[in-house]
């Protein structure tokens, strides 16, 4: 048997999930006020990668400012 190697998307390490859970919000409402899919929630919280503008929305739609990324998306 040959080894099949599936190609993983690149991980970034995130506290989205964390906070989500602190505020007592389900993915369902924080993708509501993001604007965003559940799916899209989802695959952010297992630390897939996103376009800027999703983390801008899922920043704001937690209360948080902009200025507060690094507690939210390690760079």
């Amino acid at each position: 048997m040959g080894s099949q190697e599936k190609e993983k998307p690149k991980v970034e390490a995130n506290n989205v999930r964390k906070i989500r859970e602190g505020l007592l919000m389900s993915k369902a409402e924080l993708a509501r006020r993001a604007k965003l899919s559940v799916l899209t929630i989802d695959r952010v919280e297992k630390g897939m990668t996103c376009r800027m503008d999703t983390k801008r929305k899922i920043i704001l739609s937690l209360g948080l400012r902009l200025s507060d990324r690094d507690k939210v998306f390690k760079i």
